[in-house]
Formats: C-alpha cells, sequence, structure tokens
C-alpha cells in the first residue's frame, strides 16, 4: 500500500478495494453480507420466540400444578426466568396446602360440634316433649333440672369451642403478666370445688411458697380447671386429687394427680389432640377439648403442659409456667 493510500480513512480504502474488484464479485460479497444480517435478525428472533415458548410452557406448568423441568435449561436470561417461576409455583402450592389445611380444619370442627352437641341437644328436646305431657309437680321439677344441665353442657362446649377456634386463629389478644400462682390455683379449686364435694373427692394442696409467674390469670386458671375436672370426672368417689407446686431454674412445675383410672402407654401421646377421648373414656361424658385447650393456652403463655400415668392407678399432669425474671 501506497504511503498516500494509508492516509485514507478505512472507509474510503473498503470502498477503493470494492472498486478494485469485478463487480460481479462485489455483488456476491454484498449478498452475502445481506444475508448475514437477515441470518442474525432471525436467530434473535428464534431466540425470543424460543424463550416465549419456555415461559409459556412454565405457565402451563404452574396452572396445571406440574414439576417445571430444568433439564432443557441452560444458563442465561432463560434459566433465570425458570428460577423464578419455580420460586413463584412453590409459593403458590404452599398457599394451596395452607388453605386445603383449613379447609379441613373447619369441616373437622363443623363434624365435631354436630357431634358434641347433638346428645345434649337430643335430651333437651326429650324434657321439652315430657314437660308438655300430664306429669305430676315433682316430675316436672325433675325434667326441669335434667334440662338445666344438659343446657349448661351445650353452652360449656359452645364456649370451650368458640375459645379453641379464636386461639387458633390468633384472634385473642393474649397478654401475660406477673402473677401470683397460688390466687390463680385457689380460684380455680373454687370453681371445680362443688363436683368435687359432689363425689366426696379431697383435694389437697402441698404447703408451698408463693411465686410470681409469667401467665394470664384468667386462661391459666382455665388450663388448672380443665384439668382439675378430668381428675373429678375420672377418678373413684371418696377419692383424693394432690396438688402440689416445684420451682425450677427457669420454670415452676405445678403438678396435678388424680387416683383415678389412668391412661394406656399407647394413647399418652394422643390425649392432648383436639377432640381425642381414650377407648375407657367413651362412655363417660365429656368432649375431648379441655386437655387440647389448656395446651393451646400454655403455648401462648410459652409455658408446656406434660403427663405421666399408670393404667389403673391414676394421673399426673405437669404444668409449666416461666418463672418472672428479676
Amino acid at each position: 500500500m501506497t504511503r498516500a493510500a494509508a492516509l485514507l480513512p478505512a472507509g474510503f480504502r473498503h470502498s477503493m478495494a470494492l472498486a478494485s474488484v469485478p463487480a460481479e464479485t462485489s455483488h456476491m460479497i454484498l449478498a452475502v453480507i445481506a444475508l448475514a444480517a437477515v441470518l442474525a435478525a432471525l436467530a434473535a428472533v428464534y431466540q425470543k420466540w424460543k424463550l416465549y415458548g419456555q415461559a409459556d410452557k412454565m405457565l402451563d406448568q404452574i396452572l396445571e400444578h406440574e414439576k417445571i423441568g430444568l433439564s432443557d435449561i441452560q444458563e442465561g436470561a432463560l434459566s433465570a426466568l425458570a428460577s423464578k417461576a419455580i420460586r413463584v409455583q412453590e409459593k403458590i402450592d404452599c398457599e394451596i396446602d395452607r388453605a386445603q389445611e383449613e379447609k379441613e380444619q373447619v369441616k373437622s370442627l363443623i363434624s365435631n360440634m354436630s357431634h358434641q352437641l347433638k346428645t345434649p341437644l337430643g335430651n333437651v328436646m326429650m324434657y321439652r316433649d315430657l314437660l308438655e305431657t300430664d306429669i305430676s309437680p315433682q316430675q316436672r321439677m325433675l325434667f326441669l333440672e335434667k334440662m338445666k344441665k344438659q343446657l349448661d353442657k351445650t353452652d360449656w362446649i359452645l364456649q370451650s369451642l368458640f375459645k379453641m377456634a379464636k386461639l387458633e386463629q390468633g384472634a385473642i389478644q393474649f397478654e401475660t403478666e406477673a402473677a401470683s400462682i397460688r390466687e390463680t390455683l385457689l380460684g380455680a379449686v373454687n370453681t371445680v370445688y362443688a363436683r368435687a364435694e359432689k363425689k366426696q373427692i379431697e383435694i389437697l394442696a402441698e404447703p408451698f411458697a408463693d411465686v410470681m409467674l409469667v401467665q394470664n390469670r384468667k386462661w391459666t386458671a382455665e388450663v388448672f380447671c380443665n384439668i382439675l375436672e378430668n381428675a373429678i370426672k375420672y377418678s373413684g368417689e371418696n377419692s383424693r386429687i394432690r396438688i402440689s407446686v416445684h420451682p425450677l431454674e427457669m420454670f415452676t412445675e405445678i403438678r396435678i394427680s388424680d387416683c383415678g383410672m389412668g391412661i394406656r402407654q399407647e394413647e399418652l401421646p394422643h390425649i392432648f389432640k383436639r377432640f381425642y377421648r381414650c377407648s375407657e373414656a367413651e362412655n363417660i361424658e365429656g368432649s375431648g377439648i379441655g386437655l387440647y385447650l389448656a395446651r393451646l393456652i400454655l403455648e401462648k403463655e410459652k409455658g408446656y403442659l406434660t403427663v405421666t400415668s399408670e393404667y389403673g392407678k391414676g394421673s399426673s399432669f405437669h404444668v409449666f409456667l416461666q418463672n418472672c425474671q428479676l
């Protein structure tokens, strides 16, 4: 190349180069360049079409609840899109599972409410029919008293179910404070005392120093009432229920022991389940709500509940409440 040609701009040099070749050859070169440009454009369109096709396929997989496959996806924009699609799918599946679980819970709750209320409401209707017949004043008073007991039972079941549902859904503002365990226990014992006296069951508390524990007094009293009511229900007449308090490092244990029928070892893991009743208790009046509700309340208070039992000799329920930090 001459010195003068080297000083020319590159565009001019290419023009000169094309000018130096035959016209037929230059047309062929231009055609090849144009073809390359068309192919590049088609490749870009194909890539976009492929990306769109894969995105459409992934959306269909999400809608049909099918697992998104990654075997054909390499690194790049498509891989990032697939990763996000999988996260969306996992979140949707999680929400669907949660909704299905809540649906089953509501279904179970309605079914159990119907089962629990069927007997007392049936008895109320029967007593109502009897009261409409020609009966003596003494019989009328007897049936009225029986009707009242069934209505009280219905009210208790409904109140327990409402409490349970509200606690499960977090619909109750649950506040705790430092409160005297002696006062809470005294309130619970006073609530069940008449039932215990009717069966001539003694409720004995071992001497203990009062301690301030983290609790919601109203709800903690409900825990002790439910445990004591079970102890009275499943214990024979002229027996004893013992209450003892044992301070520990982080918690204080409140132990309630009875001399009742006890619980079989294979049934111990199930007694805190909602509506669960031991096989021996099927013919004894009850709902299977009390212990489940007690555990639910203690979980809200950051405490817990355990049980030890010897079948035929009695059971001990161990309530653990947090000590107040000094």
